[in-house]
């Protein structure tokens, strides 16, 4: 568990929460349900969902990355709200360790994306602008940074890991200039890895940065993101949630996406409630662009 104090609580998050009317409508929130938000982010999605909580129900608000936390103590000041520094991959540890809340919850929700507020950060390496340590961690207390990784990798485990977590198409190409460009000079801090991804594919149409692949997949690599939301959905979330309880998944990413898809379609542990994934409206996307490749996912537990 982690405490709400200190100077990492005195900064709000600047992150705007997508689809949170959907999350309400999805998850049925009602007075006195235990619902846990196994990334809680800035707290924006944990806030309105304490709204309609009440004072007697409960929330439980995960994350891995322990900024994040102090962020979310700032705007979740209530007494019936517990946060841990844990992955949702563990929320049963989380349930069994924790003797103020119950050991099945009424319902879940997973936002997968990176926050705004990570983006920012100059000296976490998320951002393609910035000189601090190319980190790309959540938790920085376990394993070890991107940077080091790249460091050590050769040219094929490189070009794999673009190619199976980032999609990328020029997979090939860019693992073999990182991998040239390190023999000149380390690359460690986000601006040196988005300079050499431009200067071997260039600009690319479209508002996406032509790094923006790289840089999710040296996250999923150093994170194991898919490892932590295939075992949640398959082995860890199910016993944890109540028959007829509801998880909600929101995710950015093709490869989340399909994971999620997937799991759901286990009818002896779930049952989708939507046919497709759930899009941002237009007025969405235009208020908040970050939203714009957004997916939710719905479902109950059988």
């Amino acid at each position: 568990m982690t405490e709400r104090s200190g100077a990492e609580e005195l900064s709000r998050s600047c992150h705007v929460p997508v689809l949170v009317a959907e999350v309400l409508q999805w998850l049925e929130v009602q007075p006195g349900q235990t619902i846990v938000d196994g990334t809680v982010g800035g707290g924006g999605h944990s806030a309105a969902i304490l709204q309609r909580l009440g004072p007697g129900g409960t929330l439980v608000g995960l994350d891995r990355d322990r900024q994040m936390l102090g962020r979310a103590g700032a705007v979740l000041e209530f007494p019936n709200c517990y946060l841990h520094q844990e992955s949702y991959a563990s929320l049963d540890k989380v349930l069994a360790a924790d003797a103020r809340i119950p050991k099945t919850v009424d319902a879940i929700l997973l936002d997968l994306g990176v926050s705004s507020d990570q983006l920012a950060d100059s000296s976490r390496g998320f951002g393609f602008e910035h000189d601090g340590c190319l980190d790309l961690r959540f938790d920085t207390s376990q394993g070890y940074p991107a940077a080091e990784w790249l460091a050590k990798v050769d040219e094929g485990e490189l070009e794999a890991c673009l190619r199976k977590w980032g999609e990328e198409p020029d997979s090939r190409r860019i693992a073999a200039a990182i991998v040239a460009r390190q023999r000149v000079k380390p690359v460690l801090s986000g601006r040196a890895l988005a300079d050499v991804v431009l200067e071997t594919v260039g600009r690319r149409r479209g508002r996406r940065h032509p790094a923006t692949r790289v840089f999710q997949a040296l996250r999923i690599a150093v994170n194991q993101e898919l490892v932590h939301l295939e075992k949640a959905l398959a082995d860890i979330l199910p016993t944890c949630l109540a028959s007829g309880g509801r998880i909600v998944v929101i995710s950015f990413h093709s490869l989340e996406d399909r994971i999620v898809k997937q799991a759901f379609q286990d009818q002896e542990i779930w049952m989708a409630l939507s046919s497709g994934p759930i899009r941002p409206s237009p007025r969405e996307q235009r208020v908040n662009p970050r939203s714009r490749s957004a997916r939710l996912r719905t479902a109950v537990r059988m």
